[in-house]
């Protein structure tokens, strides 16, 4: 659906292209769009063109001197879900062309097309702006700004952000896409109560917004420092590399000797490889060796055997 920058686009396009040309005639309207007729008949006549959220005014001003005498006649668009403007020959009309605003001979004639496939489209003779509306966010950013800050307090601020981005009332051009491109720009959890997005921005300076994602939302998780040198690292804990060495990874690395191993040596290898059965009468679960310490315990993920009734 066509939301704010495209009804822009729009009129930049309608104010580039038919700047010099001259326009006449009756203003025709197709026969199966059910939209109004629009009352408007001039010899000569320039047609410009100013968006405003999803809408967008096209005025007709008569020249001096032409036939009949009329005021100038503006009508207000919405795109719907597929409107556009298509300037084209006038013996080649685009398909969907609803409403035709004709050139002026003896120049070929040419003609500004609203073009709507899907018919959803509207426009309005009144000329005026619906009502309710807020300030444009491209071309009245001052006024679009206040009027959210002031009205923070207004229930529609207590949905989630992404509801509230919605609300013409305030933002005034944002739809669907446009919404979903701001939350992910800006981080902003999109389930986020609007009133606790947007408070930030009441203490920050207009031009430097700061910070859109609130306290409680989403934040990355640092990663754990694994080398933090602590006060009793000594020389070894810092190789040539430069890269220290966590208490953790230096423990693994090397394992504190017990003093039966600083006496006998590689004792403790040797009794490892010859285990001794376990004495009866006692629990089982770590056998004890024969001249040396207890084994090593039972690996993680191990089957302890099941008591015997000697056991009890």
């Amino acid at each position: 659906m066509p939301e704010g920058p495209e009804l822009h686009l729009a009129s930049c396009f309608v104010n580039e292209t038919c700047k010099g040309l001259v326009f006449g005639g009756c203003v025709e309207k197709s026969s199966v769009s059910r939209n109004p007729e629009v009352p408007f008949e001039s010899s000569a006549y320039h047609i410009s063109a100013l968006a405003r959220g999803k809408e967008l005014r096209l005025t007709l001003s008569p020249l001096p001197g032409a036939q009949p005498p009329q005021k100038p006649l503006s009508l207000v668009f919405r795109f719907g879900m597929s409107g556009s403007f298509q300037l084209a020959p006038a013996d080649a009309l685009p398909p969907h062309a609803h409403l035709r605003f004709y050139t002026a001979p003896p120049a070929p004639r040419l003609a500004l097309c609203f073009v709507d496939i899907r018919r959803f489209g509207h426009w309005d003779p009144g000329g005026e702006w619906q009502p309710g509306r807020g300030p444009c966010v491209l071309l009245e950013y001052e006024r679009f700004r206040d009027n959210v800050l002031r009205n923070l307090s207004n229930k529609a601020f207590d949905r989630p952000i992404c509801e509230a981005l919605l609300d013409q009332r305030f933002f005034n051009g944002i739809g669907n896409y446009l919404r979903a491109e701001i939350l992910y720009r800006l981080k902003i959890p999109p389930f986020e109560k609007a009133r606790t997005v947007l408070e930030a921005l009441q203490q920050s300076r207009l031009g430097d917004p700061g910070p859109l994602a609130p306290k409680g939302g989403r934040s990355r998780k640092k990663k754990p420092r694994e080398t933090q040198p602590g006060a009793g690292d000594t020389e070894e804990d810092h190789p040539l590399s430069g890269k220290p060495i966590s208490r953790t990874r230096r423990a693994r690395k090397h394992p504190p000797k017990s003093i039966a191993q600083q006496s006998e040596g590689t004792s403790l290898q040797r009794n490892q490889e010859t285990p001794t059965a376990p004495k009866k009468g006692k629990r089982r679960g770590r056998p004890e060796t024969a001249g040396g310490p207890a084994s090593p315990a039972l690996p993680k993920g191990g089957r302890r055997p099941r008591k015997s009734k000697a056991d009890t």
